[in-house]
């Protein structure tokens, strides 16, 4: 069993929270690049932001990639969110575009107003560099809603030549986990125009995981290794569907080897719910974890794998 560290929680001055809050609490991926980390406020218009030097001490910062401002009430903002869940980073070479690389944010496509992407490019240090580019995923989405009875994109990274997306189980409507690969440079050039059709996805492979007490275990993120193989966050939700949320039962990380075969499962102590996963240079995994309570911080995690 990974017995994870608390490294803070995820605090945030109160004046530059859209709502007076001095938290974040709910969060679901994340990335590092350079000196920034960047997670997703999937409960917010806003990208997270934490300079790794100052992990210790400073507040987060919030840069806004959708316009516009959500409702108070906790019902009326989980209906109209944009539910952006996952955040990959696009490598500089890819395009011309983005000369030091791009952060791309997508929304889990679990319902008709939840098909948003954002594309936000970086400078040569890691800091966001630019406006934010929302692209309409629509037309990608709609051939895996055909493969899947609940789309729910929860999880995006690059690995190699692929970007590869993180379909989430859930006990109702649809059980099954797959990481789904798309071509990276078809992808690219389909962001930035240069590609005129939309991609289809080079293959959905589905990813077997157990259950805890009769809960589906359900990819929440992943990132990738340098041999070829990736890790994962997964989550036991409670929940008969990707909108409503359910008390989490048992979280874990998994390692896939690079054919595509789970080859390690570790239970994660305390069950956080954990939702966003990034390796940091020195071999630690850091993770965020999704409160489900205005009044409750998201947390910053470690752990040794």
């Amino acid at each position: 069993m990974i017995a994870p560290v608390l490294v803070r929680e995820l605090t945030i001055a109160a004046n530059l929270h859209p709502r007076g809050q001095h938290h974040l609490s709910s969060t679901s991926g994340l990335i590092r690049t350079g000196h920034y980390l960047y997670l997703v406020a999937d409960d917010e218009h806003h990208l997270g932001v934490m300079d790794v030097r100052e992990l210790a001490s400073g507040d987060l910062r919030l840069h806004r990639i959708v316009p516009g401002e959500l409702p108070h009430d906790k019902g009326d903002r989980k209906k109209r969110k944009p539910d952006m869940e996952s955040i990959a980073l696009l490598p500089a070479a890819q395009s011309p575009c983005w000369p030091h690389g791009a952060l791309l944010v997508l929304g889990s496509g679990s319902r008709p107003d939840r098909q948003r992407a954002v594309v936000t490019p970086l400078d040569v240090e890691g800091a966001i560099d630019g406006e934010a580019t929302v692209i309409d995923l629509h037309a990608l989405y709609a051939p895996l809603r055909g493969e899947f009875a609940d789309l729910n994109i929860e999880g995006a990274f690059v690995l190699g030549d692929r970007l590869r997306l993180l379909q989430r189980a859930n006990t109702g409507r649809d059980s099954r986990n797959a990481c789904i690969d798309f071509s990276l440079q078809e992808i690219v050039d389909w962001l930035t125009q240069a590609g005129t059709s939309t991609p289809p996805a080079a293959r959905v492979h589905p990813i077997t995981l157990p259950t805890f007490n009769g809960v589906p275990l359900g990819l929440t993120d992943g990132a990738a290794l340098d041999n070829g193989e990736w890790i994962f966050s997964a989550v036991a939700e409670d929940t008969a569907d990707s909108f409503n949320d359910g008390a989490c039962a048992a979280c874990a990380l998994g390692w896939v080897s690079a054919d595509g075969e789970l080859r390690r499962l570790e239970w994660i102590d305390g069950a956080p719910k954990v939702e966003g996963i990034a390796l940091a240079p020195d071999g630690l995994l850091w993770m965020v974890t999704d409160a489900d309570d205005p009044e409750r911080a998201s947390v910053l995690l470690s752990a040794a794998v």
